[in-house]
């Protein structure tokens, strides 16, 4: 159990938290929500030991493994495997112990920790949460240092995954992630079997996996049961009869104060009027409920043209001369599209929306753009490309002179403020600016003119929920073209009424909703494992070769191999226990050829037992098909 009592936290004269208390029980799923910079991120290092409270304590039981996502990881070329397999130190010394202990005692110990462990199945699962969140098969072996920093992070959150620590902490675990990944993701955090304490601003993803919610606000938090609509609904409730009450008291005030101002100067009421004064003193006032102060923005309508927009005929496009990433696209952007790009990660979604922006030009086909049409493109890089020493006036006004050769004052300070920005924040330098804060400055810089066409990459990373709620709400009154590529599918559902996916070097329509864009990926991993086992020799993938052979045989036939490989299942795993048995036994590894020779067959009968089972799998799913 995690226990937060009495704890104050203060950066220099600023209070985070102040003299607030929580408690998490063992197995909960709980969101960490609030606006940002309230203090989340900073309270997650309070829990981890980063940080040390001003006063009050921050206690986890001793018994239980902890575990967070490592931001630190040093580039190495370990396989992607190993690094996620070597994440869990105690498996990692003693996988190293078994190949260098000479020790028979000691050997003996090693191999019943590593049975415990399961760590013969290690392997397995390590490629299962790295394929999980978006690597393909062939990757697992290839040295960590190859990839970039957003799957850096897949590898960094595979590991905290694969060791499997009893109090898990994740802090915005999507945001490197695509679509894909995050279906993933939602299912197994939500199966996650020990105590999770998650930071996130994907709606969805709250839902999904957490059963309680912690609401860091006004220095305080606050604990609610169910998932983030029910917090909503609870909270915008307390609040709700918070202000009735507030309003109720103020209304009794204002009674017994017109009662005191009427008859404090007469002599037979005196003692009444006295008596209201001193309970107007004693009351216990109840504070109103001050709206928070949403971020509101909108985006300037352009003037019509006449459509398309773009039209894309036949194009190619890539980077390397001769080698397209999408080949033959061929679409129409017209004024009222709203489209988002489905597809994994690398597929090229990010290259189509170069492409639409005028980036990267097309290597064959044609592009036909109305000869009027102004873009607005955001990306996820550019916040880092800002001028952190600059401030958002200096910039805003620097951009306005470079379009219209001068500036006033007003207007600059009104486009900065249609985003949210007044002056005090709008003359702090960018370096002080919060993530969401700088997201809305490249919003305000991408809508100076008026585009007709809004290129949005990722744009919700550094939002939080209130701000991606202000985002949809300005993109759905925008009177112009939307394309977007966003991982939050809230935002995808609610901005978008077209899909393309980005696949295998195409762009395609993808006809249907988000449900079913999930049952398309899931059938679409299904048909890639299916690929995966046919590429493979026949002694590695038993279960490919049977499927293979399905077409001929019949049902008798089904029936007798599954019953034939449930009968080698009970014989490997009776020979399992007994070797088990056998390894763990006092003095078994006095002879080290026969520890070598038990290892062995202990290794043999695990990999018997996935093809006896893969074989069993199989020719069940075959029989279900022929009766259906």
């Amino acid at each position: 159990m995690l226990s937060i009592t009495n704890l104050t936290y203060k950066i220099g004269a600023r209070t985070l938290i102040e003299d607030s208390s929580v408690n998490i029980m063992d197995g909960w799923k709980v969101g960490l929500v609030g606006a940002n910079g309230t203090g989340k991120s900073t309270l997650f290092k309070l829990i981890a030991g980063e940080l040390h409270a001003d006063s009050g304590t921050v206690s986890l039981s001793q018994r239980q493994r902890f575990g967070m996502v490592r931001q630190d990881i040093p580039d190495t070329d370990t396989p992607l495997i190993d690094m996620v397999i070597n994440a869990h130190e105690e498996m990692a010394m003693l996988l190293k112990a078994s190949e260098t202990e000479t020790d028979p005692y000691k050997l003996s110990d090693v191999y019943q920790r590593l049975i415990e462990l399961d760590a013969y199945a290690a392997p397995a699962k390590a490629a299962k949460l790295l394929t999980g969140l978006g690597f393909k098969d062939h990757q697992l072996k290839e040295p960590f240092s190859s990839f970039s920093g957003g799957w850096r992070m897949r590898v960094a959150l595979a590991s905290v995954l694969f060791v499997e620590p009893d109090f898990l902490l994740l802090d915005e675990p999507t945001n490197h992630l695509d679509l894909e990944a995050i279906m993933w993701l939602e299912k197994y955090l939500a199966d996650y079997p020990h105590t999770l304490m998650v930071i996130s601003h994907d709606r969805d993803l709250l839902n999904k996996c957490v059963d309680h919610v912690v609401h860091l606000e006004k220095q305080r938090l606050n604990l609610y049961t169910g998932n983030y609509d029910t917090f909503e609904r609870e909270r915008t409730a307390k609040l709700g009869l918070q202000q009735k009450m507030f309003e109720k008291q103020q209304a009794q005030r204002a009674h017994m104060q017109a009662f005191v101002d009427r008859f404090r100067a007469s002599a037979a009421k005196a003692a009444q009027a006295q008596s209201r004064i001193k309970a107007l003193e004693r009351m216990d006032l109840v504070d109103a409920v001050i709206a928070d102060r949403a971020i509101r923005f909108s985006f300037p309508d352009p003037e019509k043209l006449s459509p398309p927009l773009i039209a894309i005929r036949q194009v190619d496009v890539g980077y390397t001369e001769g080698k397209p990433i999408l080949r033959r696209i061929h679409e129409n952007i017209d004024t009222d599209d709203r489209i988002a790009l489905l597809g994994a990660n690398g597929n090229g979604k990010s290259t189509l929306m170069k492409l639409i922006a005028n980036r990267l030009p097309p290597m064959s086909g044609e592009m036909v753009r109305s000869g009027k049409l102004r873009i607005g493109y955001f990306s996820q890089h550019q916040t880092e490309e800002l001028d952190v020493n600059s401030t958002p006036f200096q910039e805003m006004a620097r951009l306005t002179k470079q379009k219209t050769g001068d500036y006033k004052e007003s207007t600059v300070r009104a486009k900065l403020g249609a985003f949210g920005f007044s002056k005090n924040l709008a003359d702090n330098t960018i370096k002080s600016l919060s993530g969401g804060e700088k997201a809305r400055l490249l919003f305000a810089f991408m809508s100076f003119d008026a585009p007709h066409l809004l290129l949005l990459d990722e744009p919700t990373n550094h939002l939080d929920i209130d701000a991606r709620e202000a985002l949809v709400q300005a993109l759905n009154n925008y009177d112009g073209a939307v394309v977007i590529v966003s991982h939050d599918p809230i935002m995808v559902e609610r901005v978008a009424d077209r899909l393309w996916l980005v696949k295998d070097g195409a762009v395609q329509d993808f006809h249907g909703d988000l449900d079913d864009y999930r049952d398309f990926i899931l059938q679409s991993r299904r048909e890639d494992k299916k690929a995966e086992k046919k590429d493979k020799p026949a002694e590695l993938a038993p279960a490919a070769t049977a499927s293979a052979l399905a077409p001929k045989v019949s049902k008798s036939t089904l029936a007798r191999r599954a019953a034939d490989a449930e009968k080698a299942i009970s014989r490997l795993t009776k020979e399992k226990e007994g070797l088990e048995s056998q390894m763990a036994a006092a003095g078994f590894y006095n002879d080290p050829e026969k520890a070598r020779q038990a290892k062995e067959n202990y290794d043999r009968i695990l990999k018997d037992l996935e093809t006896q089972e893969s074989l069993w799998l199989e020719a069940q799913d075959l029989r279900d098909a022929a009766e259906g």
